[in-house]
């Protein structure tokens, strides 16, 4: 029996459904916005507020009108004349107030008014403007004089500019005048477009403890200019004369607008005059949400004595744009800081590796929510795990290795001796020879000027881990380089965040020496400088930061007492001893290390002393021997192939001791 099929419909019968449906949700779309809109009107309806703007604006329309009248005719309003104003006079405004409802001008604030809402005024006005004369134009019998027209709508704009600039001018000029006790006088560093801004939104904050008196230039502008109506002052090197003749008792700098040099200068000469230095966080903080202007103190991290490190981005470019990276230690301070530098440049794929699971997470998840084109790969591993580290370097073949992992705890490494040979030494020459075996172009070892005349398990393991890399650098064709530098601020360990926390607890201040002093750098810095060094020399050098003056531990902590707002005797400071391992004043140079200028201005190359290959390897096999054998074992050891090994407390250290070795920047050690 053959199977009946149901006709099918005819195609116009699915042409009609088809456009009905479309046509029904596009007239359902239209009611739903309509009906959206009218719910809003009816809501803001309700409020009193809207229909006390709705007579305000009434008023201004019906003045505004009546006006363009008066100044059209000279004063001189004929009867004719005054008919036809009152037989327009209802239409016109109930026009001019439609549009301005429509367009949502009942519902503002005026105590926050913008540029913004006098470009919408402007724009409600005009279309107001062109509904008029449409009807005016085309309705017989309604005809009103075109420059009537015009002069109504110079008038309505002027006058609701004028009204709703009022509020705003009565907050920002009338009311700080009669709240004269309330707040105190500022200088403000800097004259570019976002400080005038800034000024701007404090003096429109009229319970902010400030009112800005002026702006001090911090380049060659002339005094006299103004932005908007805040004079510019003087230059900023004449804080104190321009602070004395304007009784201004603070000094308000935007967080990374002057460089540490700079800004520590200004510091002292603020304290010398007895006046507040404030930094007030950059725009990039501020766009956090907080409806106020707030203001911190300074941190350490703005005072470095010497002008940051700028980087040459075209060599950088040709070394790391569409190649594979690795770096190690990738969760730590330094080694997550160069993966946020290294994805700027485009590599074709980074590979982060670390121990630290949680760490290694984060910035994988940190690096890959930022749109780039690198392969971002996450890599769990123990550089000591040499069959685990050939299987990293067979996957991903590297062509540029970041070797940044490294216990880097000087007290911790002296409890734990073994771990410090095994990570810092055996770790370095696996995964050096690995880049060697594999092919890739440089390697670049993040090291510490603990290592030169170490006083300290890791200083003397980082020692022979530089070593082993010049070594090796001697009969591979892979580039070899080392970088060394001091204490970074705010990285895992960093004794800046210790001395903060001591101080949020109350104290005390825990130094362990008067005399100890440090080279300082930041976490981008020190990044910058290992990824800057990576397209310098041949293999075989050294690179070192031009780092300025040591900073005296203990005047760090006074800064970092007195920055916090706190006098210096609020917070007491405990001296408690040289720790195992510890150097009062640290090095960046052996004595015969050969140290030359490089295309770098902040950067100089050093030439280590000669070992060979094989020497170095037999020293590492005899550590590898015995990293499990007892600590003082160990040291033994340790002190045999690194002469210069010695802790401060076998008497190298002396008070007054030996000058800091510097190599053309001699400087005496001194308390």
């Amino acid at each position: 029996m053959a199977q009946v099929k149901s006709p099918a419909p005819e195609p116009s019968v699915l042409f009609d459904d088809e456009c009905g449906s479309r046509t029904r949700l596009r007239r359902n779309g239209f009611r739903s916005v309509l009906n959206d809109w009218v719910r809003r009107c009816a809501k803001q309806s309700a409020n009193p507020r809207s229909w006390a703007l709705a007579g305000m604006h009434l008023v201004v329309f019906a003045a505004a009108y009546w006006g363009a009248y008066l100044l059209r005719f000279g004063f001189v309003v004929s009867t004719e004349t005054f008919t036809q104003f009152i037989v327009s006079v209802g239409w016109v405004i109930g026009i001019q107030l439609a549009v301005f409802g429509i367009s949502g001008q009942f519902y503002g604030w005026w105590r926050y008014v913008t540029f913004a809402d006098f470009a919408a005024l402007l724009y409600a006005s005009s279309i107001a403007f062109f509904a008029v004369t449409t009807v005016s134009y085309f309705i017989p019998g309604v005809h009103i004089p075109r420059g009537v027209l015009g002069i109504d709508f110079m008038l309505m704009v002027g006058m609701l500019c004028s009204l709703r600039a009022s509020w705003r001018m009565f907050r920002e000029v009338f009311q700080p005048m009669l709240n004269g006790g309330d707040y105190r006088l500022a200088l403000l560093v800097g004259t570019d477009l976002s400080n005038g801004i800034l000024a701007h939104q404090i003096q429109s904050h009229f319970r902010l403890p400030y009112r800005v008196r002026g702006f001090l230039a911090t380049d060659d502008r002339p005094a006299g200019g103004r932005l908007g109506r805040i004079p510019i002052l003087g230059k900023l090197e004449d804080v104190q004369e321009i602070a004395a003749a304007y009784r201004a008792t603070d000094v308000l700098v935007v967080a990374g607008s002057l460089p540490g040099g700079r800004l520590r200068r200004l510091m002292d000469e603020c304290e010398a005059s007895d006046l507040n230095l404030k930094i007030i966080r950059s725009l990039e903080d501020r766009l956090e949400g907080d409806n106020r202007v707030p203001i911190r103190d300074i941190e350490i991290n703005d005072l470095l004595r010497r002008e940051p490190v700028s980087l040459d981005t075209d060599k950088i470019g040709n070394l790391l744009e569409g190649k594979r990276v690795l770096v190690t230690g990738a969760g730590g301070s330094i080694g997550s800081e160069i993966c946020r530098q290294i994805v700027a440049f485009k590599p074709q794929s980074l590979v982060l590796l670390g121990r630290g699971e949680n760490r290694i997470f984060a910035i994988e998840n940190e690096l890959k929510s930022v749109p780039a084109s690198t392969a971002i790969r996450a890599c769990i591993a123990d550089v000591t795990n040499r069959q685990r580290m050939e299987q990293v370097f067979n996957e991903h073949r590297p062509e540029v290795v970041f070797h940044a992992a490294a216990h880097k705890h000087v007290p911790l490494m002296e409890a734990n001796v073994g771990e410090a040979i095994r990570n810092n030494v055996l770790g370095t020459k696996c995964v050096a020879d690995l880049a060697d075996r594999f092919g890739a172009s440089s390697f670049v070892l993040v090291s510490t000027d603990k290592a030169v005349n170490p006083t300290s398990v890791m200083g003397a393991t980082k020692q022979i881990a530089e070593r082993y890399v010049h070594t090796l650098s001697q009969e591979s064709a892979t580039r070899f380089i080392v970088v060394r530098f001091g204490n970074v601020l705010g990285s895992n360990g960093s004794v800046v965040p210790l001395f903060q926390e001591q101080i949020r607890r109350g104290g005390p201040i825990t130094v362990t020496d008067k005399r100890m002093t440090r080279f300082f750098m930041t976490i981008p810095e020190a990044s910058q400088l290992v990824i800057q060094a990576a397209t310098m020399g041949a293999g075989g050098e050294i690179f070192v930061l031009e780092m300025g003056e040591q900073v005296r531990i203990v005047d760090l902590a006074r800064d970092l007492i007195r920055l916090s707002g706190l006098p210096e005797n609020a917070i007491d400071i405990v001296y408690t001893g040289i720790r195992p391992g510890e150097k009062l004043f640290e090095e960046l140079y052996f004595e015969d290390e050969q140290t030359l200028p490089t295309s770098h201005p902040k950067l100089r190359a050093a030439y280590h002393r000669h070992y060979s290959l094989a020497e170095v390897r037999r020293a590492i096999a005899q550590l590898q021997r015995l990293v499990n054998d007892p600590e003082e074992l160990l040291r033994r050891k340790l002190r045999e192939i690194v002469p210069e090994f010695n802790s401060p407390q076998d008497g190298v250290e002396e008070e007054g001791a030996a000058p800091v070795r510097l190599k053309n920047h001699e400087v005496k050690a001194s308390a």
